[in-house]
């Protein structure tokens, strides 16, 4: 993302996370489970990729898409949750301007992407259980990975307007950014201009992304459903409803924490801040930390090659 440099005088060199406002004489013990639940992140994550990586069996649309999935969420996680422990841990609350929109830029652009890969999942199941003779001729390696590049590029081309429509703007003198690491209407409140552009095309975003990708996976699911319940066999139908669970917790768990710190960002002024907060951390610690044990965890091939690996067998 390329930042202009040439209105350094209308911009502080840096700004002021507080963490989290209310909490801050506990913070420091509040650090040690979002610290737990980075390093299960990072640790399943990465397990996740090199299972994924090499085993050729599991060269297949799922697993591609898990493996997409677990990048997002080393990116995502890893984008705010270090700065985050800095702050709690060591007071370090100053965050270098460009370095704010950087985070900025990373978080909203795989936010997007992390609801993209949800979706090609969901199409991917649906295709799986309801055209299952036609499943790997349709989603072929080529068309899963362009599907992930797609997902990829919407995200960078629809996010990077917004944060180039902030690094452009004047700052007012106050550098204080209420949470724990740079989102864009927590920055866009620092503004000293009119924000109404960069308020409605963020709005936009947000509902354009989301809006497609959950009627995407709804429709998705009422076929899978609708396939599941017609099948003979009680157990089938038991086996495939527990699947399905399993994967609508995943997605619950990302879009509801999101759409209520995104919300309550413009429309929540009565939320206590600090909920707000807490949501919005939550959107970032928990869903990498969720993915890996529920995608990897219930699917038999991954999990197997864990067990083998931790009895010492070759992989």
């Amino acid at each position: 993302m390329a930042l202009p440099s040439g209105n350094s005088s209308s911009h502080p060199v840096s700004f002021i996370l507080l963490g989290i406002p209310g909490l801050e004489t506990i913070q420091f013990w509040i650090a040690f489970p979002f610290c737990a639940t980075y390093i299960v992140a990072v640790l399943g994550n990465i397990t996740l990729l090199h299972i994924i990586r090499i085993d050729h069996t599991l060269h297949e649309p799922m697993y591609l898409f898990l493996a997409m999935l677990a990048i997002t969420d080393l990116v995502l996680s890893s984008s705010t949750q270090p700065k985050m422990l800095a702050i709690f841990w060591l007071h370090a609350h100053e965050i270098e301007y460009h370095a704010c929109l950087i985070q900025v830029f990373f978080i909203h652009t795989f936010s997007s992407v992390e609801s993209g890969v949800l979706m090609a999942m969901a199409l991917d199941r649906y295709v799986a259980i309801c055209f299952p003779l036609q499943h790997s001729s349709i989603l072929t390696p080529s068309v899963v990975i362009k599907l992930g590049a797609i997902v990829l590029m919407r995200g960078i081309l629809w996010v990077s307007p917004f944060c180039f429509m902030v690094s452009r703007m004047p700052f007012c003198p106050s550098r204080v950014i209420p949470q724990s690491y740079c989102e864009h209407m927590a920055v866009l409140k620092l503004v000293c201009a009119d924000t109404r552009v960069s308020r409605g095309y963020g709005l936009f975003v947000a509902f354009s992304v989301v809006g497609f990708d959950v009627i995407v996976i709804s429709v998705s699911y009422v076929m899978i459903l609708r396939a599941v319940l017609r099948l003979p066999s009680g157990e089938a139908r038991l086996k495939a409803f527990g699947t399905c669970a399993s994967h609508i917790c995943v997605i619950l768990a990302f879009y509801i924490p999101a759409l209520f710190s995104f919300l309550t960002h413009r429309f929540g002024h009565h939320v206590p801040h600090m909920v707000h907060i807490l949501f919005a951390n939550l959107y970032l610690l928990v869903p990498p930390m969720l993915n890996p044990i529920i995608y990897g965890g219930r699917t038999k091939q991954i999990r197997d090659r864990i067990v083998q690996g931790y009895c010492g067998k070759d992989l």
